[in-house]
């Protein structure tokens, strides 16, 4: 059973769910969107038609939208004529693939079963990916003046162990993004905690500096894997109506901040330095591991059926969509039989028993260029690919910059001038772990607030919107936290919106990047924003080593600096996804 459960390759099959099967014309009692009494299911977007966007972005405007659903009523809509026109509408002249319209009745499918309890343990669990995330991320941080004291290494060179982990994020978040595309999302899903929990328990009995590095290495190739495979995998079971839960999916990010604030105040503020950090890492890694226990033991996860559908296995997605309405206690009418009729492709993918050789060769020939190439198959596709791209690339190595550090910037209380004669950071207070704190719950709300503005028809908000504003109200504070934070009261009032402002952008960019790229290259197009982002990270810790001075404000001006660029990055993306479709 346990080899199932870790590579998910036992085959699903509609026999496994029964009793949740309705005829198609028995559909619309038991749809969703019928329930809620309006049409739901193929909403376009309000800014952006199916022209160019390459991920299935549908039709005209709202006002012809609903011109269009009041012309069209005499079709019904649970018909195999109903459904065809459903999936082949766009814009003039849109030629949709075979795999395009059955992804799209994959999607009306989960929208008509709706939000229930399958979904809302998949967020949770999901969550445990983001929380993870921002747990180690700044919980290496926190670790930092302690490195320092016990092993006597200056407050500017400690800061190379923040590389050693973003190392290990590089290589996660590439590898564990390209492979969910070729392996599935289930593998990356189940393993990824258990490598980030055993190497980080480990990191906790290091002897040595360098010992410490290599093991918070291997743990960022764990992590590293959680947001773009976590993000991409619950995007494709979340019906469309409600999307905004994957920007809400983000309030785990400040909660692994939060919980990682306060173990360190415990642990780092009441023990020696040579064993609060110890048993702070420790601490973080077995909640890893109970993590890792409940997504592993606990929940049985379905593969993605857009993943199955993208590989030829169609018997097991449709199968898939009945387990998760039989989880939810709801109907569907979803059936191989109705896919191929809609889509006018009677014989399903044949199907061929592979060689060990030839498995191997394919999954090398799907790290090729070949998985990056759809990404700019069309201009507006490929400009959105770019920018997004470059957002997550410069925003890597702001962020960073800035929260990787926070604690010694705090430290310092406002002063510029190195308190200890040696190089090494200063002890960490009582005081300063209580402000760090603070800043971590002040965070928390962003992430709400995210959620419902992300869904708002105004030109200033939605997707682009939201993300644009909290960008530039980051870029704006971290120039005031140099300028006018002299104290530690100020120092932690532009600390606490920063972090509001901070969980807001990320909660965005986390929901709106899957959101751009089809699901076939989701992982590889998301996985290669992460790569991107820790890369860049990984020279954000180099940079503020090596910048000459005492290191305290030029990697905060930097951080700015970065930070305003990808806000005019990100109003030049020409796809808002509120709305539309994700194939």
């Amino acid at each position: 059973m346990l080899p199932v459960l870790w590579t998910g390759r036992r085959t699903q099959t509609v026999d496994d769910y029964t009793g949740v099967l309705v005829a198609l014309e028995d559909a619309h009692p038991h749809s969703h969107s019928y329930r809620l009494g309006r049409r739901a299911g193929f909403e376009s977007s309000d800014d952006d038609s199916a022209e160019e966007d390459g991920g299935g972005g549908g039709g005209k405007d709202g006002c012809d939208d609903e011109g269009t659903a009041m012309l069209e009523m005499s079709i019904p809509e649970y018909s195999i004529e109903g459904l065809r026109r459903e999936v082949r509408r766009g814009a003039k002249g849109e030629k949709w693939t075979a795999y395009e319209m059955k992804s799209k009745l994959i999607n009306k499918a989960i929208q008509d079963i709706g939000m229930g309890r399958y979904n809302w343990q998949l967020f949770v669990l999901c969550g445990f990916g983001w929380c993870a995330d921002n747990l180690w991320m700044q919980g290496v941080s926190l670790t930092l003046p302690s490195l320092s004291a016990e092993f006597g290494i200056s407050e500017k060179s400690v800061r190379y162990t923040t590389s050693s982990m973003f190392v290990g994020l590089c290589f996660g978040s590439f590898f564990w993004g390209l492979g969910s595309d070729i392996m599935g999302r289930r593998i990356a899903f189940n393993v990824t905690l258990l490598i980030t929990s055993v190497f980080g328990i480990a990191s906790a009995f290091a002897s040595t500096w360098g010992g410490v590095c290599i093991l918070y290495a291997a743990m960022g190739f764990g992590v590293g894997g959680n947001l773009p495979v976590d993000g991409a995998l619950f995007l494709e079971f979340l019906p469309d109506t409600s999307s905004s839960l994957l920007t809400l999916l983000s309030v785990w990010w400040p909660i692994g901040q939060l919980s990682s604030s306060l173990f360190a105040w415990f642990f780092i503020a009441n023990w020696p330095a040579d064993r609060g950090w110890r048993y702070f890492i420790m601490t973080i890694g077995i909640i890893t591991f109970a993590m890792f226990i409940v997504r592993f033991f606990v929940f049985h996860l379905f593969e993605s059926p857009k993943y199955l559908l993208s590989r030829g296995r169609q018997a097991e997605a449709v199968a898939v969509v009945h387990g998760i309405a039989s989880r939810n206690g709801r109907k569907t009418w979803l059936t191989e039989e109705i896919l191929d009729a809609v889509v006018d492709d009677p014989a399903p993918p044949l199907t061929r028993r592979l060689s060990t050789t030839n498995i191997l060769r394919n999954r090398l020939a799907d790290f090729s260029g070949e998985r990056i190439r759809p990404l700019f198959k069309t201009h507006k596709l490929g400009l959105a690919t770019a920018l997004i791209w470059f957002c997550w690339a410069t925003i890597g190595m702001g962020y960073p910059l800035f929260n990787a550090f926070l604690p010694q910037y705090l430290s310092h209380g406002g002063s510029n001038a190195p308190p200890t004669p040696d190089g090494t950071a200063p002890s960490l207070t009582a005081e300063t772990y209580r402000n760090y704190a603070i800043t971590s719950i002040v965070g928390v709300p962003g992430s709400l607030l995210a959620a419902y503005t992300v869904d708002m028809k105004s030109p200033f908000l939605g997707r682009r919107g939201t993300l644009a504003i909290s960008t530039l109200v980051s870029a704006v504070f971290l120039f005031l936290f140099v300028r006018l934070g002299t104290s530690p009261s100020t120092q932690l009032a532009f600390s606490c919106v920063e972090a509001f402002s901070q969980n807001i952008m990320y909660g965005v960019l986390y929901a709106f990047t899957p959101e751009i790229f089809p699901a076939p290259v989701r992982g590889a197009g998301t996985g290669v924003a992460s790569f991107l982002n820790r890369v860049m990270g990984l020279l954000a810790p180099v940079l503020a080593a090596t910048i000459p001075g005492d290191g305290t404000t030029t990697p905060v001006y930097l951080s700015a600096v970065l930070i305003l660029a990808a806000f005019v990055g990100m109003c030049l993306i020409p796809i808002e996804t509120r709305g539309r479709q994700r194939l």
